[in-house]
C-alpha cells in the first residue's frame, strides 16, 4: 500500500512590490553613487542618517536610469535634504 502525499492544488502566484520592481543595475549605471553610500555606510558603522545625502544621490541615479519608479524625493524622505525654491532665495536675500 502506497500512500501519495496530496498536496493542494493552488498554486504559489508571487505578487509585485508595493512600489514596482527594483531591478538590478546590470550597466553598472549607478555603480559609483552606491559604492559612495557603501563606503559612508562603512565609515560610519552603518549609522544610515549620516550617509543621508549619498543615498539621496543614489535613488536619484536609480531614478535617472529607470531603474526605479520616479517618486518625489520628499516623498522618500529626503526633503530636509531639497533646496528651497528660487523665489524663496530671492526674499531671503532682499533687505
Amino acid at each position: 500500500m502506497s500512500t501519495a502525499m496530496n498536496f493542494s492544488s493552488k498554486s504559489f502566484k508571487p505578487r509585485a512590490p508595493d512600489k514596482g520592481s527594483f531591478p538590478l543595475d546590470h550597466f553598472g549605471e549607478c555603480t559609483g553613487f552606491k559604492e559612495k553610500f557603501m563606503k559612508c555606510l562603512r565609515e560610519n558603522s552603518f549609522d544610515n542618517s549620516v550617509c543621508r545625502l549619498q543615498s539621496k544621490d543614489y535613488l536619484e541615479c536609480r531614478m535617472d536610469h529607470q531603474l526605479m519608479t520616479k517618486e518625489p524625493l520628499e516623498k522618500l524622505g529626503f526633503k530636509d535634504l531639497m533646496d528651497p525654491p528660487s523665489d524663496q532665495d530671492n526674499r531671503d536675500t532682499k533687505p
